[in-house]
């Protein structure tokens, strides 16, 4: 298991300009990485190792660019004044939490500098080394759950299912808000009772989950694995059909959540 990369320790507080981080890319107008319009920042570093994962190239840390705090909230800055009312700003992966300093204080910085609404895209994994305090300049977190089995869960990412489901029992008590995503991959997570097991899990969370999305498998990061000599192993798995789609969605929204 890889180790979070941490500057200073996350219980001590550091000047922004000390604190750096390795920025995979940015997107400044995304519509699809939480409410509104987001400057997203996607950093790099992932311990997991998904099957259908579109962006392999942000498993290994230094493969991304190094950035300070401050240069990271100096890139924000130009939109900021329109993201405040649009949209806000998203911080996602790889894995976010595999830099909790650097992270930390992008979110503390956006809040306290430019007021905007800051989202978490993560699968939770690495919350435990991680204070209360470090999610209090977070709105909402996009949490993966990947799939409801524990064999089945491993297989797909190569970690255990029990510490996301535990961040989503932590987060419902902190009364943090809570996006849940699910990818839908025909054959592989479209199990009726794979489902119905999650939308049972997801309904005790409460009302904190604003929303359940349904992501459809595509093959779009296909090329990415082929650039990197990796071999994918759903070249051959077609996306999920709107029948499918459709099923699956009515099992979340019979649990009474709002479904996308």
């Amino acid at each position: 298991m890889t180790t979070p990369v941490t500057e200073t320790p996350i219980n001590m507080v550091a000047e922004p300009a000390a604190v750096k981080g390795y920025i995979h890319s940015l997107e400044t107008g995304a519509a699809v990485d939480g409410p509104g319009v987001r400057f997203v920042f996607f950093t790099s570093g992932c311990q997991f190792r998904c099957l259908y994962c579109h962006n392999p190239d942000t498993w290994k840390l230094h493969h991304g660019r190094e950035i300070s705090v401050d240069d990271a909230l100096a890139e924000l800055k130009p939109y900021a004044g329109f993201l405040k009312f649009a949209g806000g700003v998203t911080i996602s992966g790889g894995e976010p939490m595999m830099q909790p300093d650097f992270v930390g204080a992008v979110f503390k910085g956006a809040k306290e500098r430019f007021g905007l609404h800051t989202t978490l895209d993560t699968q939770g994994y690495l919350h435990t080394g991680l204070p209360d305090s470090w999610f209090d300049a977070v709105d909402l977190v996009m949490l993966d759950i990947k799939h409801s089995d524990p064999v089945q869960y491993q297989k797909i990412t190569a970690q255990p299912l029990q510490p996301t489901l535990d961040f989503a029992r932590r987060m419902a008590e902190m009364g943090k808000k809570m996006w849940i995503r699910y990818v839908l991959v025909p054959d592989l997570t479209d199990g009726f009772e794979d489902v119905e097991r999650l939308a049972d899990f997801v309904a005790t969370l409460g009302s904190v989950v604003e929303r359940v999305e349904v992501l459809p498998f595509h093959q779009l990061g296909q090329s990415k694995w082929t650039e990197l000599g990796m071999t994918y192993e759903l070249a051959d798995t077609a996306p999920p059909t709107a029948e499918c789609v459709a099923r699956v969605r009515s099992q979340f929204a019979a649990r009474g959540f709002f479904v996308s």
